[in-house]
């Protein structure tokens, strides 16, 4: 066991992951951390890493800090994606390295497995085929992180170690229309979808004034505002009162959801207990390869059915209309999860029961900020 008074670097502490791994580990009794907020410490900074390292010497790492989002800015901001990564990795990898760090834990993602890998996903479906094309960057640079911690740990005897979550949901998620991921993007616009059909506006300019979409916030006209909800697909009809809520795709690929609470409780649990020693030995290879480890519910859903039950979560009556114009992505990414339930973890909230916390969660944040 760790003794609960080492000190703890959490890199990306206020993220969705970083804020619940840090909840959970105080909850646990740890209570020396040293935590830089991004305007503290620029991760991209190779100097500033290190005179960080330096300055505070910490003895586990835990990095889930990454520039991060869903389709559309993958696929946008591509040269962003690989190089902001690359270069958070490789800064908090290396001065781990070099600060003699106890144990390092690298989250990553399950985007990291090929576009038509075997389902479910096993660890050593990686680098067998090609990548989806859309967060290919992204994946590319979290596989990089994968072989920098385990080639750390077969040349330089290092304990490092690769977490790869499947599709996080939670508290502090991002709800930003054109950035955000599937699940916290439906939820804000069938929330929005209701409001606009319930007349609440109230509730609307909260919304924007918490979170304006493109500038736009709450103190704006009517029009200025549905113009803004109608470009992201959430159209108010006046000639008869109806609201339409657009979907991307067709609804039919299947995604796995785990709760953020979820996966910082698995990150602790393998920072608490798993070293790289127990992973070689799982694998049973002479080469070391594929010693990540997938953290998932080995559930999944597909888009469709999560937004119909977001739908009766919220209480939006109003239409859901999927666009097949638009790009589905990746038609199925379930993880297995068995070296991880080997390794003593499995999920307590079910997709069903997150969605409610979620969305009470929002409306709770909403309220008191």
């Amino acid at each position: 066991m760790i003794d609960k008074s080492s000190k703890i670097y959490i890199a990306g502490h206020r993220g969705l992951v970083g804020s619940a791994i840090l909840k959970n580990l105080k909850n646990k009794g740890y209570s020396n951390f040293a935590l830089r907020t991004h305007g503290e410490l620029d991760l991209t900074n190779q100097t500033a890493v290190a005179d960080f390292f330096n300055q505070e010497k910490p003895e586990y790492v835990i990095l889930a800090a990454a520039k991060v989002g869903g389709i559309v800015a993958n696929n946008t901001y591509r040269a962003d994606f690989i190089y902001e990564n690359m270069m958070i990795q490789n800064n908090i990898i290396h001065q781990s390295y070099l600060n003699n760090v106890k144990k390092l834990v690298f989250l990553g993602s399950t985007c990291i497995y090929p576009k038509e890998a075997h389902q479910p996903m096993r660890e050593d479906e990686l680098l067998t085929s090609p990548l989806e094309y859309t967060n290919e960057p992204y994946a590319i640079a979290k596989i990089a992180g994968i072989k920098m911690c385990e080639s750390y740990n077969i040349q330089y005897g290092t304990n490092f170690l690769s977490i790869m979550p499947t599709n996080l949901y939670g508290p502090n998620d991002n709800f930003d229309l054109e950035k955000s991921h599937v699940l916290p993007a439906m939820i804000r616009k069938i929330h929005l979808g209701k409001s606009l059909q319930d007349g609440n506006w109230d509730t609307i300019r909260q919304d924007l004034n918490l979170r304006p979409i493109e500038k736009v916030a709450g103190n704006a006209p009517k029009e200025e505002i549905l113009a803004v909800l109608n470009k992201y697909g959430i159209s108010f009809k006046s000639e008869n009162n109806s609201v339409q809520v657009e979907l991307w795709g067709t609804g039919t690929p299947l995604r796995e959801f785990l709760w953020s609470e979820d996966m910082a409780d698995a990150t602790v649990h393998i920072m608490e207990t798993v070293n790289f020693s127990d992973l070689k030995n799982v694998i049973n290879s002479k080469e070391v390869r594929n010693t990540h480890i997938n953290i998932g519910t080995g559930k999944e859903i597909s888009i469709k059915e999560l937004a119909f039950l977001i739908k009766d979560k919220v209480g939006y009556s109003g239409e859901l209309w999927f666009n097949t114009e638009k790009p589905d992505g990746t038609l199925r990414k379930l993880t297995d999860v068995s070296k991880l339930n080997s390794l003593g973890w499995k999920h307590q909230i079910e997709i069903e029961d997150g969605i409610s916390l979620m969305y009470d969660w929002y409306k709770t944040y909403k309220l008191n900020n």
